[in-house]
C-alpha cells in the first residue's frame, strides 16, 4: 500500500504584517528542536512571501494563496506563479471557495491555474466543497466530485499536488462535519482522483480544511483519506498551530 506523507498547511488569507513574523519564527524554532512527522507549510499574503520565507528555516514550506493563469501581461494587481516562486514560494493555493464565491471562479479557470502553477514549479493546493445548501440537499459527493474531475487538469499526473476537502459552511464558522461525513467525502474525492489521474495519483495528500483547531485535529487527522489539514485562523499563532502540526 503507498503511503501519503501527511500535510498541514496554514492560510493566513488576508492577516499578517511584519510584527506577525514572530509567530513563524516561534514556530520555525520549536519545528527546529522536535522533528515533525508531516510536511508542514504557511501560505502568507504575497506582499510577507520573501520575509516569510527567510524567518521560516528549512522545515516550514513557504507557499502563495492563489496565482493568475496567465504568465505575465496587463492584468493591475495580478500575482502570477513564476513571481511567487521568484518570491520563495514552493506551493500555492488555488481554487479556495473564497476565491470560487467572491471572485466566481470556475472549475475551468480552476483548472487553468494549476496549469499555470505547475509551469512556474509551484505544487498546487486545489480546493473543493460543498455549501450549506448542497449539503442540506444530499448533493456534497456529487459536487465535490465534479469539482476534482474538473478543477484537476490532465496534467497533474505524475507530479506533486493535494486536495483540499472545505466544506464551505464550517470554514471559520466553528461548525464541522461528523466524522463519518469527512470520511465519506475523503474516499470519494480519492476516487475522483484515481479516476481523473491514475494510479500515480494515489499519493497525493487530501487535506482537511474547515475550522481544524488543536482540540479537533487529531481525530480528524485519523479519518480514513485524511492526509493532512489545511488550516486557517489556528495557523496566525505558532501555538495553535504547533499543536495541530502535533496531532498527526
Amino acid at each position: 500500500m503507498q503511503t501519503v506523507t501527511k500535510l498541514i498547511a496554514g492560510n493566513w488569507k488576508m492577516n499578517g504584517l511584519a510584527a506577525d513574523l514572530v509567530e513563524v519564527e516561534a514556530l520555525s524554532s520549536a519545528l527546529a528542536s522536535e522533528k515533525a512527522a508531516c510536511r508542514v507549510a504557511l501560505c502568507p499574503p504575497a506582499t510577507l512571501i520573501d520575509r516569510m520565507r527567510r524567518a521560516a528555516g528549512d522545515d516550514i514550506e513557504i507557499g502563495g494563496q492563489d496565482c493568475r493563469s496567465e504568465a505575465q501581461g496587463a492584468f493591475t494587481g495580478g500575482v502570477s506563479g513564476a513571481m511567487l516562486r521568484d518570491a520563495g514560494a514552493s506551493l500555492v493555493i488555488l481554487g479556495h471557495s473564497e476565491r470560487r464565491q467572491e471572485f466566481a471562479e470556475s472549475d475551468r479557470l480552476v483548472s487553468r491555474k494549476v496549469d499555470a502553477a505547475l509551469e512556474a514549479g509551484l505544487e498546487p493546493i486545489v480546493c473543493v466543497g460543498e455549501t450549506l445548501e448542497e449539503r442540506d440537499a444530499d448533493r456534497a459527493v456529487e459536487v465535490v466530485r465534479g469539482q476534482v474531475m474538473n478543477s484537476l487538469p490532465s496534467t497533474l499526473a505524475g507530479r506533486a499536488f493535494a486536495v483540499a476537502y472545505e466544506p464551505v459552511w464550517a470554514i471559520g464558522t466553528g461548525r464541522t462535519p461528523t466524522l463519518e461525513q469527512i470520511e465519506e467525502v475523503h474516499r470519494a474525492v480519492r476516487a475522483a482522483i484515481l479516476e481523473r489521474l491514475g494510479l500515480g495519483a494515489a499519493t497525493a495528500p487530501i487535506l482537511y480544511g474547515g475550522s481544524v483547531k488543536p482540540d479537533n485535529a487529531r481525530e480528524i487527522l485519523s479519518i480514513a483519506e485524511v492526509g493532512g489539514a489545511l488550516v486557517g485562523g489556528a495557523s496566525l499563532k505558532a501555538k495553535d498551530f504547533l499543536g495541530i502540526v502535533r496531532a498527526v
